[in-house]
């Protein structure tokens, strides 16, 4: 079995997690690797004694991605996992970390893997296309959610949000939230909208506030296809981002389609922890 060790080198400091994962994987008798899921600024100093390799030629024959740190972490290693079938698994060295399996302090649990006494929670994805006079200009694959909002100018959007060509709400407002269940922890959650169970199958719209008292958030089955068209812009910006990631700047007119994914990720399980457990613990509940 080979596991590829993935640290955020921010989150993960000195990497001294990671290393304690590689000494307890490799004396279960399991190959690892250690490959960054991204390149550092260059005045972060990394451990001079370790081997980095490239994740890029090293994933295409790993069984397992385990990832540290916050879940964005996470979900820029979702892109690069979606696309070789190998599933993921989160240790937590953020604040909240929804998406993560183990805690930093939980490292022995690791011991699991190489007894294949796991098992994998599937999530859905979201494809997105930009539209501009019917032609598609930009498409990205999300995890938590695609953004549209105003950016950090104070002006409020319009925008129409259709489902399978039929309108669901038209409205001004800061902008709008198209997440999966997994994302509905996230902004969405932040939002106003509702938490769904991350293992259902639902595309969850949540506006940004939205200007009057009448559109509320919606959650519709993963077979819908949703569309959100930008309004008149004048001076204003809008900005589309899928799981954070970089910004595309829309114009007056775009449309935004989002459908579900034929792409899934595979989330690996060791504490039999149930979403309700984790979601009363992030959140401080008693």
């Amino acid at each position: 079995m080979k596991v590829i060790l993935s640290p955020n080198p921010y989150r993960d400091k000195g990497l001294t997690a990671v290393r304690e994962a590689e000494r307890i994987l490799r004396g279960c008798g399991v190959e690892t690797c250690l490959c960054l899921p991204f390149r550092p600024d260059r005045s972060l100093e990394l451990p001079r004694d370790l081997k980095l390799r490239d994740i890029h030629a090293e994933i295409k024959n790993a069984d397992m991605l385990i990832c540290f740190g916050g879940d964005g972490t996470i979900l820029h290693s979702a892109r690069l996992a979606r696309t070789y079938h190998i599933p993921i698994l989160g240790v937590n060295m953020g604040s909240v970390g929804f998406m993560a399996e183990l805690e930093a302090g939980e490292l022995h649990l690791l011991r699991q893997i190489a007894q294949g006494k796991y098992t994998t929670e599937q999530r859905m994805m979201l494809d997105m296309r930009v539209l501009r006079d019917g032609r598609s200009i930009f498409w990205d694959t999300a995890l938590n959610d695609v953004v549209i909002s105003n950016g950090a100018v104070a002006r409020v959007l319009d925008m129409t949000v259709y489902g399978d060509k039929v309108k669901i709400m038209e409205y001004s407002g800061d902008g709008v939230i198209v997440c999966t269940p997994t994302g509905s922890t996230a902004y969405s959650m932040s939002a106003g909208g509702p938490i769904v169970e991350p293992t259902a199958e639902n595309i969850i719209i949540t506006p940004i506030c939205a200007h009057d008292l009448l559109t509320k958030s919606c959650v519709l089955g993963k077979e819908r296809i949703v569309d959100v068209t930008v309004g008149h812009l004048s001076h204003k910006s809008a900005y589309l981002s899928a799981d954070g990631g970089r910004a595309f700047r829309l114009t007056s007119g775009d449309t935004v389609e989002l459908r579900c994914s034929s792409h899934t990720i595979k989330l690996v399980r060791l504490t039999g922890r149930s979403f309700y457990e984790i979601l009363n613990q992030k959140l401080g509940r008693r």
